[in-house]
């Protein structure tokens, strides 16, 4: 894991097209703007954590509903 410190208005860049901008910083939050092509998701790991999880379940009821059969 990279970890880099930056300011407001610093930016980094993911290969030639994604660039992430700090646009706020206040007490131990900050804000990041995220400029990429519309065909990169960008999507929160919370958010991610949570569809993974749900799949997983559909996975799991399927096999039960499967064994039941």
């Amino acid at each position: 894991m990279l970890i880099l410190s930056r300011k407001v208005g610093e930016t980094i860049w993911i290969g030639e097209d994604v660039e992430i901008v700090i646009t706020e910083v206040k007490g131990d939050q900050v804000k990041v703007g995220i400029k990429a092509p519309r065909s990169i998701d960008v999507v929160r790991g919370e958010l991610r954590k949570d569809v993974s999880e749900s799949n997983t379940e559909a996975v799991l009821k399927n096999i039960d509903i499967l064994k039941n059969s």
